[in-house]
């Protein structure tokens, strides 16, 4: 792997696929089966020599139909796609805005960074993620020394882990009414060491925004829609900035469904877009190796991302406030897209309901499939 990203890179048929089995792994999933005292041999022997159930194709169509009757059910739920080996098989948009207007997908827009991110490393703009950052922020912090803010590094910022105290939660209000959300950002608090412990702010990605901005020569917007949306061929319109002109980093950002689904799938294609090479593959790899834990048991955060497990199954997700999703099942070639009403105080009710629809019905859809797969050739159920 490129050293800019120093992670190990899993060299394997689908790399996506063999990073979220490691990860699992790693997090003490059993993926296989394994000899313990007192098991006899010939029910070992069994349980290896079990056959794979077959691949499938497509999607149960009974269960797919009893997804769209569940969205319908969900106020809080706008649209619901999903597609199934890069086709889209449900497209349901079921109240807000239309499926052609751009809505603030929140902190989706920190996945989107990420992979900016990994675009400027790969450009020359960043060194590696162990650059810090404190060099361009000398017009606020002198960062010298033993300051632990000389600490904080490009990957720091992206996992969550500056040691910031956070502009998230009960802080954001007075953070984006301020005079500068770059010096605000930058100058709380350190409430922990860099790389210790996960703290959320969406000041983090700020900070990046404003580190792109410097080491690139471009706005984010700009160089977002440069590298980024024009590749993938979808439409990016122009979000907030700050009050110094520095495109919100982490949110606000405003995308259809379709370009969120069309993000997606270029992860879940190891950053290849109809055979261009729109982000770097080993940065695909890096954004999904767990830097820390996330707030959900069992779940990872990596540079942007999140991953975990549905049904067995290794997953890495985009998550924004209210139910803004992006949902990404490598092994069964699978990819949810979901957009809700953002203007609550609370989401836990419908984010529950979200993962619920995704767990017991959307991937069972996928496992079942339309029709197996025997020899290579599409079967008869």
């Amino acid at each position: 792997m490129d050293g800019r990203y120093r992670t190990p890179v899993l060299m394997a048929a689908n790399p996506v696929l063999a990073l979220m089995a490691a990860v699992l792994a790693t997090a003490g999933c059993d993926l296989g089966v394994q000899s313990r005292p007192g098991l006899e041999a010939d029910a070992v022997a069994a349980a290896v020599a079990e056959p794979e159930p077959p691949p499938t194709v497509g999607l149960d169509s009974a269960l797919l139909a009893a997804a769209e009757r569940q969205g319908e059910e969900m106020p809080r739920l706008r649209t619901l796609l999903v597609a199934r080996h890069g086709e889209l098989e449900l497209e349901r948009h079921y109240r807000g805005p239309a499926l052609t207007t751009p809505a603030n997908v929140k902190s989706v827009s920190k996945s989107v960074l990420s992979a900016v991110v990994g675009i400027a490393l790969a450009e020359g703009h960043l060194d590696d993620v162990h650059q810090p950052v404190a060099p361009f922020f000398r017009s606020h912090i002198p960062a010298v020394g033993d300051d632990p803010k000389a600490r904080i590094t490009v990957g720091n910022l992206l996992s969550m882990q500056s040691g910031l105290e956070s502009t998230s939660g009960r802080n954001y209000g007075a953070w984006v009414t301020s005079g500068n959300w770059v010096r605000y950002a930058i100058t709380r608090p350190m409430v922990a060491e860099p790389g210790t412990r996960r703290i959320y702010s969406t000041g983090n990605s700020h900070l990046l925004a404003a580190v792109l901005t410097q080491a690139t020569g471009k706005s984010l917007w700009a160089y977002t829609r440069e590298k980024l949306a024009e590749p993938l061929g979808i439409t990016l319109p122009r979000w907030l900035a700050d009050p110094q002109g520095i495109h919100f980093g982490g949110n606000e950002m405003r995308m259809t469904p379709r370009a969120m689904l069309a993000f997606g799938e270029l992860y879940r294609n190891g950053g290849r877009h109809e055979g261009v090479q729109v982000v770097p593959e080993p940065w695909v790899q890096a954004s999904l190796t767990p830097q820390t834990d996330a707030r959900r048991r069992g779940e990872g955060y990596g540079y942007g991302w999140f991953t975990g497990s549905v049904r067995g199954h290794p997953m890495f997700y985009a998550w924004g406030y209210g139910g803004q999703f992006i949902f990404i099942v490598p092994d069964l070639e699978l990819t949810v897209v979901t957009t809700s009403d953002p203007d609550v105080a609370r989401e836990g009710e419908h984010i529950r309901a979200v993962r619920q629809l995704l767990e017991t019905t959307i991937v069972p859809a996928a496992e079942r499939g339309a029709l197996p797969v025997q020899d290579g050739r599409v079967g008869v159920r």
